[in-house]
């Protein structure tokens, strides 16, 4: 096998993992390149379980290798939330946005700590599994600001640059973020899966 699925049709995200992986030189595919398949129900209980789900279907029913990752903000003074829920919490985006500001109202900044997660599983159309997490830890701003990025990267506030997420340079977040953080480590895999002579 000489190529890679991204187990996505977020175009976000196909835009920011197509330039993590670039250096490996391999050609990558996408949902969207082949022809729509009942997606599976993300009901694992964390990041790396979902992500597993994604990345054994997409294997499994494409007989491809696939990558997927799960990923979402975690805040510390909502319990987690929203967690796993990320991408469900509101319709869309501003509405996602709005409700965790709504939910942080009155918290003060010192304890509007927050953290990206990212998992990746790297899966074989034969069933095995690879898989890597990272996390980026920042804080909740009280407003959105920036125009880059997507998600809930308006509100987050990387403190050592004080700059939110969207803020950053395509270039600088995959090198800061959660996601990046993950891809990286999963770069060195999907190398030494190649390097065997097994992908």
């Amino acid at each position: 096998m000489n190529r890679l699925v991204l187990a996505t049709r977020n175009a976000h995200k196909i835009v920011e993992m197509t330039a993590l992986l670039s250096p490996l030189g391999l050609p990558l595919l996408s949902l969207e390149d082949f022809p729509p398949f009942p997606e599976p129900a993300e009901d694992g209980a964390t990041f790396e379980e979902n992500a597993l789900i994604k990345a054994m279907a997409t294997a499994r029913t494409l007989g491809e290798w696939a990558l997927a990752d799960d990923s979402g903000l975690v805040i510390d003074a909502l319990d987690g939330r929203p967690g796993i829920y990320s991408a469900r919490y509101a319709p869309d985006n501003p509405g996602r946005i709005a409700r965790v500001l709504s939910e942080l109202e009155g918290v003060p900044s010192e304890k509007r700590t927050a953290r990206f997660v990212c998992a990746m599983v790297l899966a074989a159309p034969d069933g095995r599994t690879w898989a890597e997490t990272a996390t980026c830890e920042g804080l909740i701003h009280t407003e959105p600001v920036g125009m880059q990025g997507f998600g809930y990267d308006p509100v987050f506030r990387i403190p050592e640059m004080d700059r939110t997420m969207a803020e950053l340079a395509p270039e600088e977040k995959n090198l800061l973020s959660h996601r990046g953080r993950a891809a990286a480590k999963m770069r060195g895999i999907i190398q030494k899966v190649i390097d065997s002579g097994r992908l």
